[in-house]
């Protein structure tokens, strides 16, 4: 409930502050732009110039986005070998993308893909029956403008993105138990008559504390038996009048002294090292600790044929991780370096892409991604964004919020 008031005032936090940067009540509004300009009979953007007029398309049905023209003079159609066209497109950041055009048809087809996001500042330059024509119009899309104060108080972080060393992970389930060391056995010394237990399960003992008397039946002196190590009283398997013989009277568990197995099967064998790092983590995930492999048990179970792999976790792991808790466990069997890459808690969902948001200035700007492996740290980027390019990691839901909210449609 907290998470999402928060979330809720830091969003309404962006809006207020980025009002400033928003277009003024008597200025052209792109996205207004957008909606309310005319379209032609093939959905495409009309643009007029006294009685000759060009209509621009955005044609994806099947193909990758290409720019299809239909010429018209008086609102009839111009066959497309009368007329020459040129468009430019300014993205944000600066680069031009410009395409020349082609009879096809009953149209002109651009040559070269209109690549996502459909974002940009164009520019049409048209020529027939010896007039030049020139039409300049924002198109955006996925675009929002935020004033820097109100993305630092939203806590809105940005990285550059370049390479990354990616590791290969695999997963495997497996329980915390206590380490052998971490177990001592109480038992009788000699044979004889239990005379005293004086601690139960569960309770808390020191090393050489008295925790049992025992009659000799040999000699009929009682002793007394010290706690071999420090720790908890888990088992206690005697009672006084009993007679002592090979049974433990107790068993102590140090319950900081813990380590994960897990079980290795015969497809991962191969491919885990004593040393590697692991992510240690409750089937909740709330609780995390990474440790490395202490040791693998080379002996498979006869039932299952895995092998056991042990990781020691740190002491403080024991305020998390109890004896016999169900456990995952993400052991790095390798690793390799990413050409690009982005965080994977940058990425964010639009229309039907995966994105991040570049951010150029107080302008961010969707970036539709074509992506490769991915880590819970790193996600493989394969297009859709240049190397170089400022990204937001932190808060990325509250700009798409924003780009959300301010209605960036996709314009064609």
């Amino acid at each position: 409930m907290r998470s999402s008031l928060i979330s809720l005032l830091l969003i309404a936090a962006l809006s207020v502050a980025g009002c400033g940067q928003r277009p003024a009540a008597d200025a052209p509004d792109e996205h207004a732009a957008a909606e309310d300009a005319e379209r032609g009979p093939h959905g495409g953007r009309m643009l007029r110039d006294g009685d000759f007029a060009v209509e621009l398309v955005i044609f994806e049905e099947g193909v990758p986005p290409e720019f299809h023209v239909y010429a018209y003079r008086k609102d009839r159609p111009l066959s497309p070998r009368e007329v020459r066209v040129e468009v430019e497109l300014t993205r944000l950041g600066g680069k031009v993308d410009r395409f020349s055009f082609t009879p096809q048809g009953d149209f002109l087809r651009g040559a070269g893909e209109v690549r996502e996001p459909h974002s940009f500042d164009v520019k049409v330059r048209a020529a027939e029956g010896g007039k030049a024509h020139q039409w300049v119009y924002p198109s955006y899309e996925g675009r929002t403008r935020i004033a820097a104060e109100a993305t630092r108080a939203a806590g809105v972080k940005t990285e550059i993105a370049g390479p990354a060393v990616m590791p290969e992970l695999v997963e495997m389930a497996g329980r915390v138990e206590v380490t052998p060391e971490g177990q001592g056995e109480v038992r009788a010394w000699y044979p004889g008559r239990i005379m005293a237990m004086n601690v139960r399960v569960g309770q808390q003992v020191r090393k050489g504390q008295v925790v049992a008397r025992v009659e000799s039946s040999n000699s009929l002196q009682t002793y007394s038996i010290p706690a071999p190590i420090s720790g908890v009283v888990i088992q206690k398997n005697a009672n006084v009048g009993d007679v002592a013989y090979e049974e433990p009277l107790y068993v102590i568990a140090d319950p900081t002294n813990l380590h994960a197995e897990f079980f290795v099967y015969p497809r991962d064998a191969e491919r885990i090292r004593q040393g590697q790092k692991v992510e240690v983590r409750t089937l909740s995930g709330a609780g995390r600790v990474t440790a490395p492999v202490e040791a693998i048990v080379p002996v498979a179970d006869l039932n299952s044929q895995t092998l056991t792999a042990h990781v020691h976790l740190p002491p403080g792991a024991s305020e998390t991780f109890r004896a016999g808790m169900g456990v995952e466990g993400v052991f790095e069997v390798a690793s390799r370096q990413a050409p690009l890459a982005v965080r994977t808690k940058a990425l964010q969902r639009f229309r039907d892409f995966t994105v991040v948001f570049a951010k150029v200035g107080d302008t961010y700007e969707v970036r539709m991604l074509e992506l490769g492996r991915r880590t819970p740290e790193w996600t493989e980027v394969l297009g859709g964004l240049e190397p170089g390019t400022e990204y937001v990691t932190d808060g990325a839901f509250l700009i798409r919020a924003d780009i959300e909210k301010s209605g960036a449609a996709h314009d064609h």
